[in-house]
């Protein structure tokens, strides 16, 4: 069996891939508990010796290590994917592929393998990414910022005053944690919007926006434009790098 790992800033998501074109069931686990390994290991003990496992990390190190080392106990090294100038039809913008992290190069994987797209990928998660890939499957670029709970959190740690939790989201709000709440989820809805409208213009046709992350159906639902859910969009792009690129390298 194959084994699709997308290890994020806060997240473990694990898919079987029996084949090409099908995922199983995705799974996650936060890693930040210290009890992390001991809840990975109802589904480590599924594994056979001789299972595949492809991971993908923007963890640290340590994190990984942990990820790493309890497959290994298992019998099933990870197999290690790495951001690529050019894969699968896909090129990216990057002049130093590596400072592209390998979870936005997979889900451009995974955008073009659904289609000529244009496609414009929001994830959502701990930090807040945007990238354009056009029809030829050639990356635009993208841009990075907080996520709507890290713009709290940086308010709140740099203004003691403005340390409110909760609050709902409003245009007009007339207590600060609403204030709050809707100017962290503004700005984010803003970034996107902006980002659609600069892609349609420098394409000349808009973009499918694909959506993902954690907090991504919360911010699919404060736009006023038109998106399609991605949740695993990461794991679409891991199984199409094991298809390919995976299957030459080995």
């Amino acid at each position: 069996m194959n084994w699709l790992l997308d290890l994020g800033n806060s997240r473990l998501k694990v898919a079987a891939w029996p084949r090409p074109g099908e995922l199983g069931p995705v799974q996650a686990w936060s890693h930040g508990a210290t009890d992390f390994p001991a809840t990975l290991q109802p589904w480590l003990d599924q594994l056979r010796p001789g299972d595949t496992c492809w991971l993908a990390s923007v963890a640290s190190s340590e994190t990984t290590a942990v990820v790493a080392e309890q497959l290994a106990r298992q019998g099933c090294p990870a197999q290690r994917v790495r951001t690529l100038p050019e894969a699968a039809g896909v090129r990216i913008a990057y002049a130093e592929p590596s400072r592209l992290g390998v979870d936005r190069f997979l889900a451009l994987l995974g955008a073009h393998a659904r289609g000529p797209g244009p496609w414009l990928l929001v994830s959502a998660g701990s930090a807040l990414t945007v990238d354009l890939l056009d029809a030829a499957g050639q990356h635009r670029g993208g841009v990075i910022a907080p996520s709507p709970e890290h713009m709290r959190a940086a308010l709140a740690a740099r203004f003691p005053a403005l340390a409110f939790a909760g609050g709902e989201a409003h245009a007009f709000a007339t207590d600060t944690a609403d204030a709050l709440a809707g100017g962290s989820l503004g700005a984010a809805a803003g970034l996107v919007e902006r980002c659609q409208r600069e892609a349609t213009r420098l394409l000349g046709q808009a973009p499918t926006v694909l959506m993902g992350g954690g907090g991504g159906e919360r911010l699919a639902a404060a736009l006023e434009i038109e998106v399609v859910p991605a949740p695993a969009l990461v794991l679409e792009g891991l199984a199409v790098y094991a298809a390919t690129v995976g299957a030459s390298e080995r």
